[in-house]
């Protein structure tokens, strides 16, 4: 740990008493090294105790005690560490029970006996080899997935990225068949990805028209199996959305766009849809008034339009004015070992020169944003 850092810190914040100096050192220690320091985008020799020095003279000093206080009290920070038990997680926890209630049903017997059943055991088994395992994006962490489920899930079971060529398609039918299952089609397909804040990006209606991912893959079902012989996913199959994190927020969105969805497609490729999640950050997590007043005040007098502005396309998916509160105002104190979602406050992650439109914007944790 820099003691530099650690004095700068202290000189920013005003801590004359030496008590409350090494209680705080002792915070900030702990903290760095447990999680922190890990973050993904912190450039060479610049830690988080650096990040935050600087991030806290941009403050006026009145301001600086409610800005340490909310990383110290509202920050929620996912290291990898937490990630990878949530991936690890997915499989026993969302994919088998819900495979093991089908078997039951398959066979007559009570879920908690399908193991103590040859028909149940081999009706799961027939079940999961119909499962096909998709990421919807980097952050699905698919490679991670599999190694996981090694044993449980084959090779030819998961595809990394959303994007299926007609060869592809061609070639897990072919798998399926050298696996001894002829004439079979998968019949459940999990689409997964990392992270949902507001579920905008997964499924929205705007502009008189449904977009997304959800809609991506809908699309892309429907030209592949009029192109392709033999195409490997049933008529009838069941489709389950999964995210390894996902707000209260996102979830209840999703569940009422996809409901939507299912009514009004015409042309949907699936019998019936899933929202499931590995863990489900609480409502309370969002900033809120009456109970984080002083830092929603931070995030509007420590704002760059600017940011907006160079985002108002993705911004404007949300229906957005500006971005005070993040994509979508979910206003979330949220940090994610690989990079910071756009949906939690700017403040934590918004890098701006200043100008016209506001004071420059010093981050925390930086962001490293595909949008703009």
């Amino acid at each position: 740990m820099n003691l530099l850092g650690l004095r700068l810190i202290a000189n920013i914040m005003g801590w004359e008493d030496d008590g409350v100096a090494t209680a705080e050192y002792s915070w900030l220690r702990l903290i760095s090294s447990a999680k922190y320091d890990g973050y993904s985008d912190f450039r060479a020799g610049s830690r988080f105790v650096e990040n935050l020095a600087i991030w806290l003279k941009q403050f006026d000093p009145d301001d600086r005690p409610t800005a340490y206080g909310f990383v110290k009290h509202r920050l929620v920070y996912l290291s990898g560490a937490e990630m990878q038990r949530s991936i690890e997680a997915f499989f026993p926890e969302t994919v088998t029970p819900h495979l093991r209630r089908l078997a039951a049903e398959q066979t007559g017997v009570k879920p908690h006996e399908v193991w103590g059943s040859a028909l149940g055991t081999e009706a799961f088994d027939q079940l999961l080899r119909r499962s096909l395992f998709i990421g919807l994006s980097d952050g699905s962490r698919i490679d991670t997935l599999r190694r996981a489920n090694a044993g449980r899930i084959s090779q030819e079971q998961v595809v990394p990225m959303m994007n299926i060529g007609n060869e592809k398609w061609q070639d897990l039918a072919k798998k399926l068949r050298e696996r001894n299952l002829e004439d079979q089609r998968f019949e459940h397909v999990y689409l997964i990805d990392d992270f949902t804040a507001s579920g905008t990006t997964f499924i929205r209606f705007t502009d008189d028209k449904w977009k997304g991912k959800l809609q991506k893959f809908n699309d892309m079902i429907c030209r592949a199996r009029a192109n392709v012989d033999d195409f490997p996913i049933a008529d009838n199959y069941a489709l389950h959305v999964h995210h390894y994190v996902s707000t209260s927020q996102a979830r209840e969105a999703l569940l009422e766009r996809t409901e939507e969805a299912h009514q009004a497609w015409a042309d949907r490729s699936y019998s019936s849809i899933d929202i499931t999640e590995g863990v489900l950050l609480p409502a309370s997590l969002k900033l809120r008034e009456g109970h984080d007043d002083s830092i929603i005040a931070l995030c509007e007098k420590y704002y760059d339009h600017a940011l907006f502005l160079r985002l108002a396309e993705h911004a404007g998916e949300a229906e957005q004015t500006d971005l005070k509160m993040g994509y979508a105002d979910c206003a979330l104190p949220l940090v994610l070992e690989h990079n910071t979602p756009n949906n939690s406050v700017p403040l934590l992650w918004a890098e701006t020169v200043g100008g016209e439109h506001g004071p420059a914007m010093r981050p925390l944790f930086r962001r490293r944003d595909r949008h703009g």
